[in-house]
């Protein structure tokens, strides 16, 4: 028992911690794996919007680069630049006509640098707006479109001005055809109001803010407007991406700003919350079925295993069995164990028969009487087993098949005798052979089939012989010893008990008697006594059942047996009642049926010792027998009782 509870709490921590280390490693996995992906594909997501930010930004930039190339390849411009034909200016510089083209700046500038034309407004109300690059009259020498000035390319980027940041645009004018010499450049210019970053925010779906100046020092080409990498970072619930971007001279001159909500962080978070609960409750669950599926099919068993064991080991009933049907190993050992306490028991059962010793001197008789009644069924036995060997027909088997092989030869013979008066001979006799051969072959199948069922008959009688004669050598060895030896006591159950001692009863005895066995034999439970003793007593009260109901002329009679526990003076008495229906006893014998060679029936039946020795060998152990009966031709009964030591409960 305390190797049982010492295995099931430490197989249940072991399964506690096995499940208690998957969730551990289960939270280490979505803290240090599962929740950096998602932070991983939440700043990857950062970077993509930064990246359509830029690309939006660019877009722009060359939106503005596209409108400046078109209006710059105009024919009316490049007369103007030619001719300076203020003309040009007053059609085509109005706020009406520079509406559609949504700048804040216009700049026309000759090869040389010099601004013919420079104007600034509003977008919103195309009123004038006083920009420093519009109150110029040339570009700087070291302006760094003057390349491009020279070589008439077009070109954008972004510029610093009073009025903030500015995207500028500029393109070669041409002579209406993108054909003929450059005559300057003209540069458009729109600042990075609130409203045209919202714009860019817009196309690239993003939420945008600019910043002036940059985030990090960060120097790229200068024909490049953005730095090398954005930088990011997570304040609160937003992933803050910022780029910086440089002006047309390389240097850095503002940063813009995409704020992309966490929600990838926080939808993964809970997910991860949802799967950690998930885990934890499923683990819970599989943990208690694990923990009921172990008690019921390995603790639960082992339980029972060993505290069978235990019974047994501390001499408890070796009759119980655990009967385990299962087929796994715990079964098979449950089994196996059975098997090994049966053993045990019969070679118990044998060292106690082989030891058994008859107390007394006085009965040497009884001895006798005894072995009488157990020698009586095996020689009658024998005696009806010679019977039917000699009636067996061999002799006529062996004849009926020594003359089918003949016929047999003879016809084999006249098949190949050929043509001619030999062989009309042997077809005229063929069928009365062909019907000897199978009257001969069908007195073989019954002979054959008798012969079968004698031998099997044979071997059930040579069993019983078996045993009858193995309690005739042990109760002879039981009897040859001293008799002041103390009984060997054992547990044993009552219906067994009986079993067994039907086995040596003879079968006259057996033939006329019905011995029922009451439910209370069984309901007694397993009790301890000196069974070789209370063996023969049984027999001994069977026997005078049987001769008490050939006395009354019955053909056939009963017996019951029925027993109960008596409870006093401190000590349990185990008492049997054998009540029969047979002849009965006149009230003046029932005092002496147990006396020393008193007999109610005639001298060539019996001898008056079975019932003495019987009454001897309880009191031996204690305890007493007396008879009861309501007079001649009413039957009798038999009461034995005698302390006992009860056995252990059933396993």
């Amino acid at each position: 028992m305390n190797l049982t509870m010492n295995i099931r709490p430490k197989v249940i921590a072991l399964v506690a911690g096995l499940f208690g280390a998957l969730i551990v490693m289960e939270v280490l996995i979505q803290e240090y794996i599962i929740m950096p992906s998602f932070t991983r594909l939440e700043r990857a997501d950062a970077r993509t919007s930064m990246t359509r930010v830029a690309y939006a930004l660019d877009r722009t930039l060359e939106g503005l680069e596209s409108t400046a190339a078109d209006w710059s390849d105009w024919g009316e411009l490049y007369q103007f630049m030619q001719n300076r034909n203020h003309a040009f200016l007053d059609t085509y510089t109005t706020i009406v006509a520079m509406a559609p083209l949504k700048v804040n700046l216009l700049l026309l500038v000759d090869p040389d640098g010099t601004v013919v034309f420079a104007a600034g407004r509003e977008l919103e109300s195309g009123a004038p707006l006083p920009i420093d690059l519009a109150g110029r009259t040339s570009l700087p020498q070291d302006f760094p479109w003057r390349k491009e000035l020279a070589g008439g390319r077009s070109v954008r980027g972004l510029v610093r001005t009073d009025r903030g940041v500015m995207m500028l645009a500029a393109a070669p004018i041409l002579d209406g055809s993108g054909k003929g010499k450059s005559l300057g450049l003209a540069i458009f210019g729109r600042l990075m109001t609130p409203a045209q970053v919202r714009e860019i925010g817009t196309q690239a779906q993003a939420n945008v803010a600019m910043l002036d100046g940059p985030v990090a020092a960060a120097t790229v080409p200068a024909a490049t407007p953005a730095s090398a990498a954005p930088e990011l970072r997570e304040a609160g619930a937003v992933t803050q991406v910022f780029r910086s971007y440089n002006d047309i001279s390389g240097r850095p001159l503002m940063t813009l700003r995409v704020d992309v909500p966490r929600s990838i962080t926080v939808q993964g978070h809970n997910a991860v919350n949802y799967s950690l609960w998930y885990l934890v409750g499923a683990a819970v669950t599989v943990l208690v079925l694990v923990i009921i599926l172990l008690n019921r099919l390995v603790l639960g068993p082992i339980a029972r295993l060993t505290r069978h064991a235990v019974a047994v080991g501390n001499g408890g009933d070796l009759s119980a069995r655990l009967n385990f049907t299962g087929g796994d190993e715990i079964g098979r050992l449950a089994r196996e164990f059975d098997r090994m306490v049966g053993r045990v028991a019969e070679s118990r059962r044998q060292l106690a028969d082989q030891s058994f010793q008859a107390g007394f001197a006085e009965l040497a008789r009884g001895v006798m009487h005894n072995l009488g009644n157990a020698m009586t069924p095996l020689g009658v036995r024998l005696s009806l087993l010679a019977g039917r060997l000699r009636a067996l027909p061999v002799a006529d088997v062996a004849a009926a098949a020594a003359e089918l092989a003949g016929t047999e030869a003879v016809a084999g013979r006249d098949a190949v005798a050929g043509a001619g008066a030999s062989a009309a001979h042997a077809l005229a006799d063929e069928p009365v052979a062909a019907q000897r051969r199978a009257d001969l072959a069908q007195f073989l199948k019954y002979g054959c089939a008798q012969i079968e069922a004698a031998i099997a008959e044979a071997h059930a009688d040579v069993a019983v012989m078996e045993r009858q004669a193995a309690i005739v050598t042990a109760t002879l060895a039981e009897q040859t010893a001293s008799a002041n030896n103390e009984q060997l006591l054992e547990s044993v159950r009552l219906p067994e008990l009986l079993a067994q001692t039907l086995e040596i009863v003879p079968d006259a005895a057996r033939r006329r008697l019905i011995v029922e066995a009451d439910e209370s034999l069984g309901a007694v439970g397993a009790v301890t006594v000196a069974r070789t003793v209370l063996r023969l007593v049984l027999q001994n009260l069977i026997i005078n059942a049987a001769d008490a109901v050939g006395e009354a002329g019955l053909a056939q009679g009963a017996l019951r047996l029925t027993a109960d526990i008596e409870h006093g003076e401190g000590k349990q008495q185990l008492h049997l009642q054998c009540r029969d229906n047979g002849a009965g006893i006149a009230p003046e014998h029932l005092q002496r049926v147990f006396e020393k060679g008193f007999s109610t029936k005639s001298r060539g039946k019996n001898h008056g010792i079975g019932l003495h020795w019987c009454a001897n060998a309880i009191r031996s152990l204690g305890g007493r027998i007396w008879a009861v009966s309501d007079g001649p031709g009413r039957g009798a009964s038999l009461h034995v009782l005698f302390p006992i030591a009860r056995g252990g409960t059933p396993t």
